[in-house]
């Protein structure tokens, strides 16, 4: 098993006919991701990589039992596109798109309330439960399938914690990128929840940084459900000058809250094991482990 997507998943692409959607949806294929449709408004009934196109996301469900898509538009009408997904009800939606205004965001937020959808982004590198689909952008090269799950808010320490697993010999169960802005969907605590009710995943990492409360409230969580599985955690930032955005739109440290030292803090206190830097993360897993 994984969370979010598996073999199963049948996907499509908002935005495929885009040089990004393309690029992206061949990738996706070719790990094995069941993409099913595309989906660009004024364009339907043609075809691209050989999958039908459809103007909007019901009539590609309704053609197709789609039930995931990514999202590769823009940031002007990225939110519409999210909010399309939410109304045509589709239970999953993964945005990539980076810099989608923050009122955007609050609007979507404000349609997911009392919703089917679960959304992962924006500002995401997607979801990969290895050997079975790739939703996202991220690197396929060194994961592997097994039982470790990761949560994340940076993409490229993603990539490489993942790689320290696979040469530690722990595979994967599924990755996810929570996503970098400071309103979007699926949080880290929602993630720890998923994989803590997923019987193949054995550990759990949750890799943070600066800015948001997302790594105390999983460490509130943690206090509440007391795991049984291992549960590491890095986060990152320390150095971060205040009143400073770092990269991410959701990486800032102001006004006293944001800062590694409460997160840190917390998360040991829940019981989760705190990997001293970035490059031990796989490390501190595998003695987790025992």
């Amino acid at each position: 098993m994984a969370i979010l997507i598996g073999a199963d998943s049948r996907v499509i692409c908002q935005g495929m006919t885009g040089h990004a959607g393309s690029y992206h949806t061949q990738r996706m294929l070719a790990y094995g991701t069941r993409m099913v449709a595309g989906v660009t408004p004024g364009k339907g009934g043609r075809r691209a990589l050989d999958l039908p196109v459809f103007d909007t996301v019901r009539d590609a469900m309704a053609a197709t039992a789609a039930n995931a898509t990514i999202i590769f538009v823009p940031p002007a009408n990225a939110a519409r596109a999210m909010i399309e997904a939410i109304e045509a009800e589709m239970p999953l939606a993964v945005c990539v798109t980076e810099r989608v205004p923050v009122l955007d965001m609050v609007r979507v937020r404000d349609a997911l309330q009392g919703s089917r959808t679960t959304l992962v982004g924006p500002n995401s590198q997607g979801i990969l439960t290895p050997g079975a689909a790739q939703v996202g952008v991220m690197t396929t090269m060194n994961a592997r399938p097994g039982g470790i799950g990761i949560a994340s808010r940076s993409a490229s320490l993603t990539s490489e914690v993942v790689a320290q697993l696979t040469a530690a010999g722990l595979g994967q169960s599924t990755t996810v990128g929570v996503g970098g802005d400071p309103v979007h969907g699926i949080d880290l605590k929602t993630c720890l929840e998923m994989f803590l009710a997923d019987p193949d995943t054995k550990g759990i990492i949750l890799i943070g940084e600066i800015g948001s409360t997302e790594e105390e409230e999983a460490a509130l969580l943690a206090t509440r459900l007391k795991p049984t599985k291992p549960v590491v955690a890095l986060v990152v930032g320390s150095h971060a000058p205040e009143e400073r955005r770092m990269g991410h739109a959701g990486a800032f440290v102001g006004g006293g809250r944001g800062g590694t030292a409460a997160k840190i803090e917390a998360l040991r206190s829940a019981g989760i094991h705190i990997a001293p830097n970035a490059s031990l993360v796989g490390e501190t897993m595998r003695r987790a482990l025992g």
